[in-house]
């Protein structure tokens, strides 16, 4: 299955993202810079990518309204014999797995293999929707069967 046809397609169906100011709780140590994760609730090593993972989840609790409770993050899941981490999952009202969302850094193209990532992910967690994220850039696609069809905005939480 190819899900991407190009990435001139991306350009056009990018999901407008604004993150909220931020509410983060920062602190250093030892000249290493610490985020708290409220949805985690422990401190982590502020890097590139948690800081676009951590906008990110306060974008989809300030603006969208998503529910704090229904968000988890960098839990384990197995792909077969292996044993990986999703960003962050979504679930819906009914608890059950909704989106899945693949941060990178923002130094990090997006492009099909970073897709793939989460396709992958989705063979152990299926979801409705798969997001990519940089922070700079952010697209979805719809599962519809076993098609994917570009979105052009976040799933509404109803």
């Amino acid at each position: 299955m190819q899900p991407v046809a190009s990435s001139v397609v991306y350009i056009c169906l990018m999901i407008p993202v604004n993150f909220p100011d931020p509410v983060f709780r920062l602190k250093k140590e030892n000249e290493v810079e610490f985020i708290f994760d409220t949805i985690r609730k422990q401190w982590l090593v502020l890097n590139e990518e948690e800081w676009v993972r951590q906008n990110f989840i306060q974008y989809m609790v300030q603006t969208l309204h998503y529910p704090a409770a229904f968000i988890a993050v960098e839990k384990e899941i197995m792909l077969g014999e292996l044993k990986k981490r999703f960003d962050i999952l979504v679930y819906d009202k009914n608890h059950k797995p909704w989106i899945i969302i693949e941060c990178k850094a923002r130094t990090i193209n997006l492009n099909d293999s970073v897709l793939q990532q989460a396709l992958r992910y989705n063979i152990s967690v299926p979801v409705s929707f798969l997001i990519i994220t940089n922070g700079h850039y952010t697209y979805g696609w719809e599962k519809i069967g076993i098609d994917l069809k570009l979105i052009q905005q976040m799933p509404l939480w109803k």
